[in-house]
């Protein structure tokens, strides 16, 4: 074997070079520069984060407390209506139309629903029920001695309903409940045949029931939200309410409706002076009541585990935020009926607005200096890399063939003598399999030489998929090929033979643009047991004999005997 050449460096050179190479250089200067540069950049990203954080709850803030004043208006018109009816209560006014309403209803008291109306123009008008409705109800008590002064009282609330219904920025619904059989509302009745049950559904509101003595002994104002409609969208309402008292008599309940479709609304509009993010109003128990998100998930735009997560954190925090995905979650509970509203703000809306931007420009500038960086080290590195790769290739070359990708005739011949040597030395099987393509140059001269390399190129992959890890093959002529198989008997060698044959016949190879052909292959087969002789070029010069044996009885063919081949 042919020896290299070392030249001995001294010692402090050697050091020198080892320490002080120009690929390790410039590893080093990346190394800090890229360092000291993430660690600075990483800074930036906090703070931005930071700010982004403190945009998205201001944001969210306005929001709520828009919400909250809306409400807070509407507890502050609650009270002053109800101030309004006890003080006419105590002084009832004596105006000629209001003592018509008394006259009015003792006509239609009776009936069993009946509205009484005087200038509709600037007050509302009043829906009752009969006697008997009343008297069979539990919840009701129709007193003669208040009624008359609460029936005057309900037109002067009318006229205050009337005068306030478009003073707020949020619509509302205000209705007056009496237990005298009776009710007020902003929302008028369409026709006289829905009175009773216009009446009989606010009876059952939980907002009247719950304002019974009772239920409610500090008789302050109470907030409930529709449960029934809870879970679709821009639906059911937000009501407060509170009970009308007036010298420990109970005559009714008064509430403010707001729907919840008023309330998407205002979210709605909120969002135009906003970068993005949708808007989730939940009541106190953490149902959802509306949402500005289009298209809602399994639990309100929620999976179930982020759902479970944000509810755990709201319980402690009023005011918060959370990371979900791409998303970030910030949230607020609201001063008014103990709702909660949400905001989520997506990773692309984010993109889009000014933290986006700066966050843009600001990776931008990373990559820019990292791209430098990255540059000059790969200037030399690709030098090394060169003279590697270049090695490499130069090896390949010296054992592969380059069209199959097998080991080239000197290759496999040298690993050959080594295998058939080893099988010798251990005693194992060793068995050789000869092929060559039929009709070859038929192909070549109808089709091109191209087409010639595409048919041998697909037989060396059928061959190379057919035969074992252990097995070696390799290019030894033009369209022949040499398959080394250690450890195998002739018999297992002659069923590999088998399977190459049909794989390569069964296999239809375009070689131009419309024409495919169907190729052919004769193989013989020897080993080593059959005349104990492990000398590869023998076995090889054998397994060649039959090759053409096979050629000769009509070629697409395995022999594996000096007589007639198997067909």
């Amino acid at each position: 074997m042919r020896q290299n050449s070392v030249v001995k460096q001294p010692k402090p050179f050697i050091t020198l070079k080892r320490y002080f190479l120009p690929a390790r250089v410039v590893n080093l200067c990346f190394l800090i520069v890229m360092v000291c540069s993430t660690m600075l950049t990483w800074r930036e990203v906090i703070v931005l984060q930071g700010a982004y954080v403190t945009s998205q709850r201001s944001e969210l803030g306005n929001v709520s407390n828009a919400l909250d004043m809306q409400m807070q208006s509407a507890v502050d018109r609650l009270l002053f209506f109800r101030n309004s009816m006890q003080a006419a209560l105590q002084t009832p006014l004596g105006f000629k139309a209001l003592s018509s309403v008394q006259q009015a209803f003792r006509l239609l008291r009776a009936q069993a629903q009946w509205q009484i109306g005087f200038d509709n123009t600037r007050t509302l008008p009043i829906y009752g029920v009969s006697d008997d409705f009343v008297n069979q109800t539990a919840l009701l008590h129709r007193d003669d001695e208040r009624l008359p002064d609460e029936l005057t009282m309900a037109m002067e609330l009318g006229y205050l309903f009337r005068l306030s219904a478009n003073a707020s920025m949020l619509p509302y619904q205000a209705y007056y409940i009496s237990r005298a059989g009776f009710y007020i509302s902003t929302n008028p009745v369409q026709s006289e045949e829905k009175i009773i049950p216009t009446y009989y559904r606010l009876l059952m509101r939980p907002w009247f029931r719950g304002q019974q003595q009772q239920e409610n002994r500090n008789r302050g104002v109470r907030w409930y939200t529709d449960q029934a409609h809870q879970g679709r969208e821009k639906s059911g309402f937000v009501a407060v309410s509170i009970p009308l008292d007036y010298q420990q008599y109970w005559y009714g309940v008064l509430v403010l409706s707001f729907p919840v479709r008023d309330i998407n609304r205002l979210l709605v509009k909120s969002r135009e002076g906003q970068e993005g993010g949708q808007y989730l109003l939940y009541d106190s128990r953490f149902n959802l009541l509306t949402s500005t998100l289009k298209e809602q998930g399994t639990v309100s735009g929620f999976s179930a585990d982020e759902y479970n997560l944000l509810l755990a954190d709201m319980e402690h925090d009023t005011v918060g935020g959370r990371h979900l995905g791409s998303r970030y979650v910030s949230w607020q509970k609201l001063k008014q009926f103990g709702g909660v509203l949400v905001r989520i703000h997506t990773l692309r809306e984010g993109l889009t607005g000014d933290f986006g931007h700066i966050s843009i420009a600001l990776s931008l500038l990373w990559l820019l200096f990292t791209g430098m960086l990255l540059f000059s080290w790969r200037v030399i590195r690709r030098m090394v890399n060169n003279m590697y790769s270049m090695q490499n290739t130069l090896q390949w070359q010296a054992w592969f063939d380059p069209l199959t990708h097998l080991y080239n005739r000197g290759a496999f011949f040298e690993r050959a003598k080594i295998l058939s040597e080893q099988a010798h030395a251990e005693n194992l099987s060793f068995a050789v399999i000869q092929l060559d393509l039929d009709h070859f140059k038929s192909v070549n001269d109808h089709f091109g030489h191209q087409a010639g390399d595409l048919v041998i190129s697909h037989a060396a992959g059928m061959i190379s998929n057919t035969i074992g890890e252990q097995d070696v093959a390799g290019r030894v002529g033009g369209e022949e090929f040499c398959i080394l198989l250690p450890g195998s008997t002739l018999k297992q060698a002659v069923r590999v033979a088998e399977r190459i044959r049909a794989r390569i016949r069964g296999k239809e190879i375009l070689v131009q643009k419309d024409i495919t052909l169907h190729i052919t292959v004769s193989l013989g087969v020897c080993d080593a047991a059959e005349n104990g002789d492990y000398d590869f070029e023998s076995l090889q010069s054998v397994a060649d004999r039959r090759l053409y044996l096979a050629k000769n009885n009509g070629r697409n063919q395995v022999c594996f005997t000096d007589g007639e081949p198997k067909k």
